[in-house]
């Protein structure tokens, strides 16, 4: 049995591709000619020339000594946050793009919660002089308006969205309401491994890059090319599905996700869609969504705009159900502990996605042997402000 999707575009249980009647020529179109055009040789010199030359990849795998010494094991950073834009979300957006314009497609939209993959798409789509229109909750306007300037600045136009609770759910809603009224020349940049199939599969093969290097990085380092365990945290998973793509059927290694509990998965005010979440239809996907007994959608509670969603991408929905990966739900309050703390020891701000899967390190026990690789998804400049409005969770490293 393999972990990736199967034909159908189903991960178990979950994923398939449930679309309005509107979309389904078009999302069709996209299953048949997706895997030929990323596959093939003319493709894939574009985008690993781009990684190299415009992302700045391989991104660095740093041995964390102070944080290995603190948790008992060796732990390796995978740095994503050294990306060109500051995260992970570049690998993507460089790789759909490309895949658009071979489709002939002429208009790019894309949804956002923290405002990377927003800006990650404004970025390529000025790279490759394409109008770009972004929807963003407006909410996450406010909590991120840094990285809603940049996208400005970039040449997109941001759509403040005010329905449901202003966050990355209704963005996205309004995104595929846009996609809807312009199938034919419009391709819509989904962010994260969520949506109908293919961009399940499609989000995770471009991420892979991240699993590749990781294989590449390891076996210098320490002589084999696998960890004991992998960690990322998850709110849609796309960091996550390319830290693990390629050990994902490799029961040596252990997989450990870190999911948004806000202020507790008991409050009801959470973000754990793994812990609080039952199967349903979101977003053209079957997964697990937070959803009321009559299948309303809960609204998502999270510190982190970019976890802040009531669904799961099908890939992770079915390595929990299948129990190939252990799923914790971390708080607000750990999430800033952990940023704090990997700021102090190792001179890394981290965003605060990133954040919480740091925070899983001190709810597992280690041997000194461990190799133990965690991606730092994105850098914390956007979430600075967070961070300093709520110091005060942050223990012994909030006195300055």
């Amino acid at each position: 049995m393999s972990y990736l999707v199967d034909k159908q575009g189903f991960y178990g249980e979950f994923g398939g591709a449930y679309v309005p009647e509107i979309l389904y020529a078009t999302v069709k179109r996209l299953q048949e000619e997706y895997l030929p055009i990323i596959e093939s040789e003319e493709f894939k010199r574009e985008y690993m020339t781009l990684l190299r030359d415009y992302v700045g990849r391989p991104s660095p795998l740093y041995l964390a000594k102070r944080m290995s010494e603190k948790y008992g094991c060796q732990l390796y950073l995978k740095r994503e946050d050294l990306n060109h834009t500051g995260a992970h979300k570049i690998n993507n957006t460089i790789g759909q793009i490309l895949l658009a314009k071979k489709m002939g497609k002429k208009r790019i939209i894309a949804e956002t919660g923290a405002g990377q993959h927003g800006v990650a798409t404004a970025t390529v789509c000025a790279l490759m002089d394409m109008p770009c229109v972004v929807y963003q909750g407006a909410l996450d306007v406010e909590r991120q308006h840094v990285n809603v300037e940049r996208m400005k600045m970039l040449g997109a136009e941001v759509r403040p969205v005010k329905t449901g609770n202003w966050t990355l759910k209704d963005a996205t809603n309004e995104a595929i309401r846009d996609w809807c009224c312009h199938p034919s020349d419009t391709f819509y940049i989904i962010g994260s491994t969520v949506g109908p199939h293919p961009y399940p599969d499609m989000v995770a093969r471009l991420q892979s890059i991240i699993s590749e290097e990781i294989k590449k990085q390891l076996q210098e380092k320490i002589g084999r090319d696998y960890p004991d365990y992998l960690m990322a945290c998850v709110g849609g998973g796309s960091n996550a599905a390319g830290t693990i793509y390629h050990y994902i059927d490799d029961e040596r290694v252990k997989i450990v996700l870190a999911e948004a509990g806000g202020k507790g998965v008991e409050t009801g005010h959470t973000a754990a869609t793994i812990h609080a979440g039952r199967l349903g239809i979101l977003h053209g996907a079957k997964t697990l969504v937070m959803q009321t007994p009559d299948g309303q959608i809960i609204e998502a509670e999270s510190i982190s705009a970019g976890l802040d969603y009531p669904g799961i991408g099908p890939m992770h929905a079915n390595l929990a159900t299948q129990h190939r990966a252990t799923v914790y739900s971390i708080n607000d309050d750990e999430a800033i502990r952990a940023a704090y703390e990997l700021t102090r020891l190792e001179g890394i701000i981290p965003a605060l996605e990133s954040a919480h899967a740091i925070a899983a390190l001190q709810k597992m026990t280690f041997k000194p042997e461990d190799v133990v690789v965690l991606t730092v998804s994105g850098r914390g400049d956007k979430d600075v402000e967070t961070y300093l409005n709520n110091k005060d969770l942050a223990g012994e490293y909030g006195n300055f």
